[in-house]
C-alpha cells in the first residue's frame, strides 16, 4: 500500500517531538545539540518537512535513538490511535472544508498536543465501539451536521434547478411527470431505461434502481410508483446536469466508497426534491394555507397532491423551505419504521434544525415513547382496513421541559418490504413566531399530549402505553438521593 508523504512526515514529526520531550529537551536545546536550526526542527515536528538521510542520522546519534526506530512508521502505544486515524485516511474522506476547517490546521493541532489529541481520539473510538457506530453512521452524522449548519437550505442547488428548468423548458408551475424527465435522460444524455431486468432478481426486491455507468443504462424496478420513478429520473438528471461523477449506483444505496459519494447523493436528492416541488410555487401555497383562519387538513392534503411526490419527499422539502422563507428554524424531521406484530420501532432517519430537539436515534435499544404521533400514525395505519395511509397531528409537550412542538405525521406501508410500515413527521417549536405565521394555530385547536423520550427515562405516571419500567430514571433518582444524603452528612460535620 502506498502511504502518503504527508502521513510519513507527520509520523516522523510526532516521534521526534515525543523523543525530545521525553529527554526534557526544548527546541532550542535540540538545535544546540544537533547544530540544526530551531525553525527547521519546528517544521519537522509539525510534519511540514521530512529530513534527509544525513539529518536523520545526526538526530539518531545525538538523541541516542536507533536509526531504524526513527524512520519506522510504527508509533508507541500512547500515540498509536493517532497513527490509525491518519493512516485510515478518514481526514481525506470527509471534506473538512464544508465545515470551514483546513486539514493543515488539524495537523498542527495534532502536532502541538499529540497526547491530548490521542486521548480525545481514543475516547471517540471507544464511544463508537460501545454504540456500534459504523463508518456509514459516522458519514451520515457528518452529513446531517452539514445540513443543520446551513439550515438545510442550499441556494446554489436551488439556482441550478431553475437553470435546468429554463434550459429544458420545464414549467415549474405545473406537476412534473416522469415521462418529461425520461425523455431528457434518453435524448440529451443517452440513457437506456430498462424496466425488466431488475424485477428478475428476487434478492434485489428492496432496490428501486441500479445505474450501470459504462452502458448508461438505468435498471428500474417495474412496480415502483409514478412519484418514485419521477424522483429517480430527477436524481439522474442532477448527476448529469451538475456533472457529478463520483456517485452511488443504487437507490436505496447498499455500499459507498467515500464521504463524497454520500454527499453527492444528498446533492442529487436535494436537486430532485427542488425540481419536483419548486420553491416559489410551494412558498405561495404555504402562505395561503397558513393564512386560513381554521385548521383544514384537506387543504394541506391538496397541496401534497398538487406535486408528483411521496409524502416523505414533501415533508423533507418543508425542512428546506420553512427555515428559509418562513423563518421557522426550530424544527425536526423524523422517519420511523416498524415491522408488524413486533415491539420495536426504529428511527431510521432524522434531521434537527438549529436545536438538538428530541428524539434522536436510540443506540441503547430502549423503547421509544408510544405517545408520539409518529408512532400513533403507524398504529392507526396497521389497524385500518385499506392500509393506504394514515395522518395525524398533535402538540407534543415534553416532560421536564417547557418546549412544545406542533407535529404532523403521515404513515404508509413500505412497498418494497412486506409487513413493514413507516411514518414521516415534521415537528415545529410552538413559539409566538409560529402562532403568528399560522393563523389557524389557536388554543385547543389540536390534541396535546405529554410525551417522553424512551420508556426507560420517562417519569409520566399511569402511562397506558408504557413498554418498560423507567429504570434509567429510577437509577438516576437513586444516585441523586445518595448524593444529597452524603452532602448532608458532610455539612453536619462542618
Amino acid at each position: 500500500m502506498t502511504i502518503e508523504n504527508e502521513y510519513i512526515r507527520l509520523i516522523f514529526g510526532l516521534k521526534l517531538k515525543q523523543i525530545r520531550t521525553e529527554k526534557n529537551l526544548s527546541l532550542f536545546g535540540l538545535a544546540k545539540l544537533t547544530g540544526l536550526s530551531k525553525s527547521y526542527l519546528n517544521e519537522i515536528e509539525k510534519g511540514k518537512k521530512y529530513p534527509k538521510t544525513d539529518k536523520i542520522a545526526l538526530l539518531s546519534e545525538k538523541l541516542e535513538i536507533p536509526y531504524d526506530h526513527m524512520v519506522s512508521l510504527k508509533l508507541d502505544k500512547n500515540l498509536a490511535p493517532i497513527g490509525e486515524i491518519l493512516q485510515s485516511k478518514i481526514l481525506k474522506e470527509i471534506p473538512l472544508e464544508l465545515f470551514g476547517i483546513k486539514e493543515n490546521n488539524l495537523i498542527d493541532i495534532i502536532a502541538n498536543a499529540p497526547a491530548k489529541v490521542n486521548a480525545f481520539i481514543s475516547t471517540i473510538i471507544k464511544i463508537a465501539q460501545n454504540y456500534n457506530l459504523t463508518r456509514e453512521s459516522f458519514f451520515l452524522a457528518s452529513l446531517r451536521s452539514y445540513q443543520e449548519a446551513h439550515n438545510n437550505y442550499f441556494d446554489e442547488i436551488e439556482n441550478d434547478v431553475e437553470k435546468f428548468a429554463k434550459a429544458y423548458h420545464i414549467n415549474l408551475n405545473t406537476p412534473i411527470k416522469s415521462k418529461d424527465l425520461e425523455d431528457i435522460l434518453i435524448e440529451e444524455f443517452g440513457y437506456t431505461i430498462d424496466l425488466k431486468e431488475l424485477s428478475k432478481h428476487e434478492d434485489l426486491a428492496e432496490l428501486r434502481n441500479i445505474f450501470i455507468p459504462n452502458k448508461k443504462t438505468l435498471l428500474i424496478y417495474n412496480n415502483i410508483t409514478e412519484a418514485q420513478k419521477t424522483f429517480i429520473f430527477a436524481k439522474e438528471l442532477a448527476y448529469n446536469f451538475l456533472k457529478i461523477e463520483n456517485r452511488l449506483y443504487t437507490f436505496p444505496w447498499v455500499k459507498f466508497e467515500s464521504f463524497d459519494q454520500v454527499l453527492n447523493n444528498f446533492i442529487a436528492s436535494y436537486f430532485a426534491g427542488a425540481l419536483i416541488i419548486p420553491k416559489k410555487n410551494l412558498t405561495e401555497k404555504l402562505k395561503a394555507f397558513f393564512a386560513l383562519p381554521n385548521w383544514q387538513p384537506l387543504e394541506l392534503h391538496k397541496i401534497v397532491l398538487s406535486y408528483n411526490c411521496s409524502d416523505e419527499t414533501f415533508y423533507q422539502r418543508l425542512t428546506n423551505i420553512l427555515p428559509k422563507y418562513f423563518n421557522i428554524k426550530n424544527l425536526f424531521f423524523l422517519r420511523f419504521t416498524h415491522k408488524e406484530n413486533t415491539p420495536e420501532y426504529r428511527l431510521s432517519k432524522e434531521l434537527h434544525i438549529t436545536q438538538q430537539q428530541t428524539p434522536h436515534a436510540n443506540r441503547n435499544h430502549e423503547h421509544y415513547c408510544r405517545r408520539w404521533i409518529s408512532i400513533k400514525t403507524i398504529e392507526k395505519l396497521e389497524k385500518s382496513t385499506n392500509k393506504k395511509s394514515a395522518f395525524g397531528i398533535q402538540i407534543s409537550s415534553y416532560e421536564n421541559s417547557n418546549n412544545e412542538y406542533l407535529v404532523l405525521s403521515t404513515a404508509t406501508s413500505d412497498p418494497f418490504k412486506q409487513e413493514i410500515n413507516r411514518s414521516v413527521s415534521i415537528g415545529m417549536l410552538l413559539s409566538p413566531h409560529l402562532k403568528k405565521k399560522m393563523a389557524f394555530l389557536k388554543e385547543d385547536t389540536f390534541d396535546k399530549r405529554t410525551v417522553g423520550v424512551t420508556c426507560e427515562t420517562c417519569s409520566v405516571e399511569n402511562c397506558k402505553e408504557r413498554m418498560a419500567t423507567p429504570w434509567r430514571l429510577e437509577k438516576q433518582f437513586r444516585y441523586d438521593k445518595i448524593a444529597e444524603t452524603v452532602d448532608k452528612i458532610i455539612t453536619s460535620y462542618t
